[in-house]
This record gives structure tokens, C-alpha cells and sequence, in this order.
């Protein structure tokens, strides 16, 4: 389900309750006129397909709003849930190799990279650890994180509820330095994050506007528009990019919701191309694709040097898929339902599928040696074999 955030149209004082019922009821709504209905020979094909074999599973909380990734870093797997509990597992065997129970609401996580864990909190609160479990720091910001916290090159880059984007002291986590994004009347509740690269840091915003800023200091080099609103309604007009751009040496590329996909150049934000497209979920590319999981449950690829569109595969069995993780000639794909699919890359064939614990999985599938993890919704980690 969508969570929609009204601002400047909301009467004063401000009233949460209000605000969330609000949210609530346009969100249902929305959902209910886009409804996807899944035939009983589609979901035949799917259960006919070979079965990804199952590496091992381990079990954390249940989420009830926040995405957590599972990743993989330095021999070790981390996982975080909304009670703040936090985990190291063996990548073979999922054995756990140290657990830390704090007080905190995470939100988002785990972030990993440089020696340093980073979870996000409801409350605004950014938290760094070592690899040992062991707290190193922990920093305020305005609002509640719902992206992923990164770090890069000494810099950990926290993006927040409110279109915020801060750089902190990977040291410390003292502020470096805040971009303030653009924040429409009515947005979508998302857990977008950033992209870095070469010293850059890439974020899609609300209203379909896409920024590149220096990692070091925060300033602007380039603003590109990827999708721009349409329609009548606020609803209709809402074009926001609620997921991470997809970068690399050349390109970064960004999907929008009722909106737009496009891939322009790193280096001064040239449009390379756009296509007419819908991503609530978002993309990933390859040297020769850009996948971009669409609404409705579609999977569709372009052309990364032209945007031709190569392929599309809707029959899924299901309409709410994660962002897609490219290992090497597959594709890999969550759904809502709680079961992972393997796609062919160059035609979009499925090739195999399994199931986990029935949760939903929110969060783009991560590599791991040999395969590949998720984490669902009731707390399942789950670490399949790629190789089937």
C-alpha cells in the first residue's frame, strides 16, 4: 500500500490524526482502481517453474512499515528489524555470529560499508557500529529515515522523511552539511535513498526532479527533470521518484511514479533518453539493459544506450514487485506474496521461482557468495542458491 503525506493543503493547526487518515483513505483508493487480477493458468506456469534452492534461513522481527535491506559485507551477513535489534549471521550457514538488542524504532538499514553498520530510526535518530555490534556514534537529524544510509569515502549520507539529505562525519557523525529537496502538497511515503559514485551523490525528489550534489560539501552541480506532473487532480499530478537511481561510470538513471524513466549523463546531467513508464519499486541496469520494475507487476527492459524497449514481463503472479537485482545473465525479483523469481535477463523468461514465509518482501533481493538473500516482512531471512 501506498502512505500519502499531504502538506500545505491540510488545515491549521497541523493534526496528525488527520493527516493520517487522510493518507490512508486516498491511498486505498488509488490501489483499488489499479487492481490487477491474477488468472489461474498464470499461476499454474509459475508453480510448473524449477524451484531455487534454499542456501538456509534465519528469522529476525516483523516489519510493519519500514523496508530493511539484508546485505552482505566482509564475510558476513547484517540484518535489522523495527524493535532495534540488529544481527550478524554467517553467510554459510546463517548461524548467528552476534546479536544487539537496543532501544532504539529503527526505520531503515542496514546500511554497511568502511568498517560501519548505519540504521535509521523513526525519531530521526542515525546510528553507526562497528562490525563487532558495538556503538560508535549517533547523530540527529529533522525527521524519520526511511532510505538507506550509506557511506563513502569517510561521508555517511542520510536522507530523511521530510526531502532532507544530510552528509555526517563518518568519524563522529558530526553534520557536514544538509540539502533541503523540493516537498509538493501531496507526496508518496517512500524509502528512496541516494546513489554515490565518483565523489557524487545522486537523489530523485517529489515532483519528478532529479539532483546531483558533492559528496563533501552538498553543493548542486546539476538538476535534471525527469518526469514533469500532469493531469488535473494533486493526485493525478504525482510524479514523484520514490527509489534509488541506478548509476555507473557514465549514466545514472532514475523511474518515476505516473511518470517517467530516463538515463542521463553523470557528468552534467544531459538527457540521454526518456520513455513514458510508471516505477513505484525501481530499477537497476547492466552494461545492456535497464530494468525498471513498473506498476501492475511488470518487469520491463530498455536499451540502455537508446531506450528501446526490449521486453516486458507482466505474468508474475503478482502486481507489487521489488526493485530488480541484476547477477550476471538473471534477474532477480521479491513480490508482495512473499515468493522470489529468477528471470532470464536478454528476454525476460522466468526460469525459476521459490517461496519464503508468505511476508511480503519490500526490499531489492541482495548478493550474497553464491546466490542471493532477502529479508520478508514477518521476519524470515531467507539465502537462496543462485546456481539451480
Amino acid at each position: 500500500m501506498f502512505f500519502l503525506g499531504g502538506c500545505s493543503s491540510l488545515p491549521s493547526p497541523f493534526n496528525p490524526k488527520m493527516f493520517e487518515s487522510f493518507g490512508y483513505q486516498v491511498a486505498e483508493l488509488f490501489e483499488r482502481e489499479k487492481k490487477v487480477v491474477i488468472d489461474e493458468e498464470e499461476l499454474a506456469a509459475l508453480n510448473a517453474l524449477d524451484e531455487i534452492p534454499l542456501l538456509w534461513k534465519s528469522r529476525v522481527g516483523e516489519s510493519g512499515i519500514a523496508r530493511f535491506h539484508v546485505v552482505y559485507e566482509d564475510n558476513a551477513i547484517y540484518a535489522a528489524d523495527e524493535k532495534g535489534l540488529l544481527v550478524s549471521l554467517d553467510p554459510h550457514t546463517g548461524e548467528e555470529i552476534w546479536t544487539v538488542k537496543t532501544k532504539y524504532p529503527f526505520s531503515a538499514g542496514v546500511g554497511v560499508g568502511e568498517g560501519i553498520l548505519l540504521t535509521g530510526t523513526s525519531k530521526g535518530e542515525v546510528l553507526a557500529y562497528n562490525t563487532a555490534g558495538h556503538t560508535l556514534w549517533k547523530a540527529q537529524v529533522s525527521s524519520e529515515i526511511l532510505g538507506l544510509p550509506q557511506v563513502n569515502s569517510d561521508i555517511v549520507v542520510v536522507r530523511t522523511a521530510d526531502a532532507r539529505i544530510y552528509g555526517l562525519d563518518a568519524v563522529d557523525g558530526q553534520r557536514k552539511w544538509v540539502y533541503q529537496g523540493a516537498t509538493p502538497t501531496l507526496t508518496v511515503r517512500s524509502s528512496a535513498g541516494v546513489a554515490i559514485t565518483q565523489g557524487a551523490v545522486f537523489a530523485g525528489f517529489a515532483g519528478g526532479k532529479m539532483v546531483a550534489m558533492s559528496l563533501f560539501n552538498g553543493n548542486v552541480g546539476w538538476e535534471a527533470v525527469v518526469s514533469q506532473p500532469r493531469g488535473v487532480t494533486e493526485l493525478e499530478r504525482m510524479t514523484d521518484i520514490t527509489s534509488s537511481p541506478a548509476i555507473d561510470d557514465r549514466l545514472v538513471c532514475a523511474a518515476a511514479y505516473q511518470g517517467r524513466v530516463g538515463c542521463f549523463q553523470i557528468i552534467d546531467g544531459t538527457q540521454i533518453w526518456a520513455r513514458e513508464s510508471s516505477s513505484s519499486a525501481g530499477l537497476a541496469m547492466d552494461s545492456d539493459y535497464v530494468y525498471v520494475t513498473e506498476d501492475n507487476g511488470v518487469l520491463a527492459a530498455y536499451d540502455k544506450r537508446s531506450g528501446a524497449g526490449m521486453w516486458k514481463q507482466g505474468k508474475l503472479g503478482s502486481k507489487r514487485l521489488t526493485a530488480p537485482l541484476v547477477d550476471g545473465h538473471f534477474i532477480v525479483l521479491g513480490d508482495d506474496k512473499g515468493f522470489v523469481n529468477i528471470l532470464r535477463n536478454y528476454d525476460g523468461v522466468v526460469l525459476a521461482r521459490a517461496a519464503t514465509d508468505g511476508g511480503a518482501i519490500l526490499s531489492q533481493p541482495q548478493r550474497i557468495p553464491g546466490g542471493f538473500i532477502v529479508q520478508t516482512a514477518n521476519g524470515g531471512i531467507f539465502a537462496f542458491n543462485s546456481k539451480f
